[in-house]
């Protein structure tokens, strides 16, 4: 798995296999899923991934 954030756009991508992608569908309008032939998913893209609170995606506790 390979993961990506461009903070300009606060867009995270979840790179999870490197199959090609065959069909995306959105699940709400700010997550996107990508799937390879086999159904498996390839990657998933969440916009606006840190006001929707998917980023960063390890929070370190608090003192």
């Amino acid at each position: 798995m390979r993961t990506t954030y461009d903070e300009a756009d606060d867009i995270l991508v979840l790179h999870l296999a490197d199959k090609p992608i065959v069909k995306e569908a959105s699940q709400d309008w700010n997550t996107h899923i990508s799937y390879a032939e086999d159904g498996s998913i390839v990657e998933v893209v969440i916009l606006e991934a840190s006001k929707q609170g998917a980023w960063p995606l390890l929070k370190s506790a608090a003192a």
